[in-house]
């Protein structure tokens, strides 16, 4: 894949390299972002574009644009209920909220915001929070216009808790997907087990001067719409995971995701299914181990890919290239170190046996990483994969403490904790959110959440960070149209796990104090996902009146193969990036406004991917915004 390359603050930059949707092969549907003004409310209108004669258009989501933009999904019964209207009105409109028979069921005035920054676009908002009732097929219509339909039930976010952890198991490499759990359309043969035309990955060797042995490194998630596997993506993607379920269990609501909740085959083996599905990553994690005896023993290799780009699209087991390993890395290391030992603490009471293996890696890589604290991966090394190169690894020391000292309590790790840089740091929490290369933010939410030995003053401060984030992030939401928790500058790559981890920053600081400006803050999040914002376009497969639907994705490729499905129902794109850093972007969103900077085309790779680390907070989100208030 394209890497989701995050530099240290403000940019996200991502390297690309041969393997892409050639210029022939690309839909040719684009966003406009300017918008013609009608009656005093704006209305952006589908771009105009002759299709590749390879390939079908995309779907051009701004052909359904209201001006009046709303969580197509729908709403909590108790939730807060608001919507973004786009005109140049100057005064306050009307507005009513009608049910699916036409009544109006509620009505009032817009307010002013004023012209949104990332948008560019004059705003008014319109609060219906105080409507309780439920409900399907509502309305909401301004001066005229309507929007797209929605619900008002409790019930709203449980099948998008489902889907988007169902995402990880469409994506485990060497295992069939078994058309029971998936549909027909869904299911494939396993990817990557030495069965012709695969190579790999089974027996795989180095690249030429890394190493002279090969390394079963089966199994683990497709890191996002290639073949590739990244032991630092993977490394955040399964701490989301693991951490939902801790999360949850803090709050009583785990058996929402315990065992038989999911579309998984281990169902009923009595291991909750999210920590079922985390595993088959971390074991693929702990095979990335450099063996004992050998160079650099007890890292981690940072990733295996093919040799070249694999082209798109291509199914996983059919994929004939060789595959390779690529030198260990410290960054790698200090993943393995800290899945490996936050896996120690949270299976240990489902799998006393895991749990110690887990964490005997844990400290192994933790070993070797203090022994060999500066080797990088080149960013050089992007040929048939990202390079996830990543040359500031102190906050990956810092989050790799911080998880052996919660499982394990002992000095040596506490020491670590306290003695980085990262611990007192304001930047371990930002505007910009957190990332895989940015991970200390995954150690602060560690230690302000789980019962640990810091003095009770210093548990203050690190919790206190968190709810000082959480704050921050809502300043930001109350200054715009739109209410999206990054500022206009964010608009980066995979700008929509910028959104949700944001969020979970939110929900953490729900979590520690109880107050609800912090749930309505993640409730809000999720309105900008599934539809709230400039596109009027919701940005998770399956979910709203206009969704996403030709992400880049080498199985998921309907758009390049009619025989192959699109990706499936809660699947979230990674969204607007203002880098335009691929040929379809360029082509047909230059001069877009920030918020704008998205199309629904499978070749804009730089906007429209589906990876781990995007599906994995949104799991995470889903999961929260699906439980039931508290009493």
């Amino acid at each position: 894949m394209f890497p989701h390359v995050h530099r240290r603050r403000p940019t996200n930059r991502r390297t690309t390299g041969a393997g892409t949707a050639s210029a022939g092969r690309r839909g040719a549907a684009g966003l406009l972002t300017a918008v013609l003004l009608t009656g005093g409310l704006a209305l952006a209108p589908g771009a105009a574009g002759a299709p590749s004669a390879a390939a079908p258009a995309a779907a051009d989501p701004a052909a359904a644009t209201t001006p009046v933009r709303v969580n197509q999904a729908g709403y909590l019964p108790d939730g807060p209920k608001r919507a973004t209207v786009v005109t140049t009105a100057t005064e306050p409109l009307n507005w009513q909220l009608r049910s699916a028979s036409g009544a109006t069921a509620a009505s009032g005035r817009t307010v002013v915001r004023g012209v949104d920054a990332a948008s560019g676009e004059a705003t008014h908002v319109v609060d219906f929070s105080s409507f309780r009732k439920t409900g399907a097929g509502f309305v909401l219509v301004v001066d005229g216009w309507s929007s797209a339909p929605f619900d008002i039930r409790a019930d709203l976010y449980d099948g998008l808790r489902s889907d988007a952890l169902a995402f990880f198991y469409h994506q485990r490499s060497g295992t069939p997907i078994e058309a029971s759990l998936v549909g027909p359309a869904y299911a494939r043969p396993a990817g990557h087990l030495g069965v012709a035309p695969n190579q790999g990955d089974t027996n795989v060797p180095c690249q030429a001067g890394v190493c002279d042995y090969t390394q079963d490194v089966r199994g683990g998630w497709y890191d996002a719409g290639d073949h590739g596997k990244y032991v630092v993506n993977g490394g955040i993607s399964v701490w989301t995971l693991v951490d939902s379920f801790a999360r949850a269990k803090r709050a009583g609501t785990a058996s929402a995701l315990g065992d038989s909740t999911q579309r998984i085959p281990e169902r009923g083996n009595g291991v909750p299914d999210i920590l079922d599905e985390a595993r088959w990553e971390l074991d693929f994690l702990m095979r990335m181990q450099v063996p004992e005896g050998k160079p650099y023993a007890g890292m981690a290799f940072h990733k295996i890919h093919d040799a070249a780009w694999t082209g798109i699209p291509t199914r996983p087991e059919l994929d004939p290239q060789p595959r390779e390993l690529h030198r260990p890395s410290t960054a790698a290391t200090l993943n393995l170190a800290a899945t490996a030992a936050q896996c120690a603490r949270v299976f240990r009471p489902y799998d006393a046996a895991y749990a110690k293996r887990c964490l005997s890696a844990a400290r192994t890589a933790w070993t070797a990483a203090k022994a060999n604290p500066e080797l990088y991966a080149p960013d050089s090394d992007s040929t048939g994969g990202g390079p996830y190169n990543d040359s500031q690894v102190t906050d990956d020391f810092y989050w790799a403490a911080t998880e052996l000292y919660a499982a394990t309590g002992e000095r040596a790790y506490r020491d670590a904790v306290t003695s980085s840089p990262w611990h007192t740091s304001a930047d371990a929490l930002t505007p910009t959110g957190f990332n895989w290369a940015d991970t200390a933010a995954l150690g602060r939410l560690t230690l302000a959440t789980v019962p640990n030995g810091l003095p009770a003053s210093d548990i203050r401060r690190v919790r206190a960070s968190v709810t000082a984030a959480a704050d921050g992030h809502l300043a930001t939401m109350a200054g715009q149209g739109y209410a999206v928790p990054i500022p206009a500058n964010g608009y980066v790559w995979g700008s929509n796990s910028q959104v949700t981890n944001n969020a979970i920053v939110m929900a953490t600081a729900y979590g520690l104090t109880g107050q609800q400006r912090y749930r309505a803050g993640v409730l809000e999040s999720m309105d900008y996902l599934l539809g709230r914002n400039t596109l009027d376009l919701s940005y998770v497969t399956g979910y709203g009146d206009t969704y996403a639907q030709n992400q880049h994705h080498r199985f998921w490729a309907h758009q390049y193969d009619a025989s192959l499905p699109n990706p499936p129902a809660g699947s979230l794109a990674g969204g607007p990036n203002s880098g335009l850093q691929d040929p379809v972007a360029q082509e047909h969103l230059t001069g877009c406004a920030p918020a704008a900077c998205y199309i629904d085309d499978i070749g804009s790779y730089s906007t429209n991917e589906v990876t781990i680390n995007w599906n994995a907070p949104l799991a995470w989100l889903a999961a929260f915004t699906a439980e039931r208030p508290r009493g």
